[in-house]
């Protein structure tokens, strides 16, 4: 799941990065409106959730955010308002403007995250806690797997974060580049074999027919796995 903070308070968004790498999430982070939209122009890396500070230096964010829907998307695009714009008008006007959650500065962190799964869910990803797929089940709260007639497995985060974009899109193709913006943000240090060491983990894990590969294209889960 990659998350788009938009978010000028450079402190803040440090913050709010580690605790969203902590609880899986690829992060990018842009300071600016015109950064944000080419983010989400781009097709195969595009967000699947963005947070939106309104105060941008260069755009507002109440600007910005109809300019953040795109129609050719496969899903929604959630936004999450995050400002310190407490006021009942601010609010309203950050609604009526696009955005589906209204989150005030000072804010607990605990909230946040909640709040982002409540957008999760009513976007259609991950609706229920455990896909199971032929053999396998993934419990998304956990963060662990089982193969049936085995014992649980708790699944390092990008392991985690590779088989739950396979699981939750059975019968399509995913290629490197589109499995690494899934796990990484744009600025990480990626390993040119970083997805093949992830897949070589869940195959001993899953068992070797559960991934399938398409040769010089990408993998796959098939739907009758």
């Amino acid at each position: 799941m990659k998350v788009l903070l938009i978010e000028d308070d450079e402190l803040l968004a440090k913050g709010i990065h580690a605790a969203l790498v902590r609880e899986g999430y690829a992060v990018d982070h842009v300071a600016r409106a015109s950064e944000a939209l080419a983010m989400v122009r781009q097709k195969d890396a595009a967000p699947d959730l963005v947070i939106l500070d309104l105060g941008l230096p260069d755009m507002d964010g109440l600007e910005l955010l109809p300019k953040l829907r795109r129609k050719d998307y496969d899903r929604p695009l959630p936004v999450l308002i995050l400002t310190a714009r407490d006021g009942i008008n601010d609010k309203v006007a950050g609604l009526d403007s696009g955005g589906d959650d209204y989150l005030t500065k000072p804010f607990e962190v605990a909230e946040l995250l909640a709040r982002l799964r409540v957008l999760e869910r009513r976007a259609g990803y991950g609706e229920t806690a455990v896909i199971q797929l032929g053999k396998v089940s993934l419990d998304t709260a956990s963060h662990r797997m089982q193969v049936a007639g085995g014992d649980e497995v708790e699944l390092p985060r990008r392991e985690f974060a590779l088989l739950r974009v396979l699981m939750e899109n059975p019968g399509r193709i995913y290629s490197r580049e589109q499995l690494n913006s899934k796990l990484y943000s744009w600025d990480d240090e990626v390993a040119s074999n970083a997805v093949d060491v992830h897949l070589h983990n869940l195959r001993k894990k899953t068992g070797s027919d559960f991934i399938r590969t398409v040769r010089g294209v990408g993998w796959l889960v098939e739907k009758n796995a």
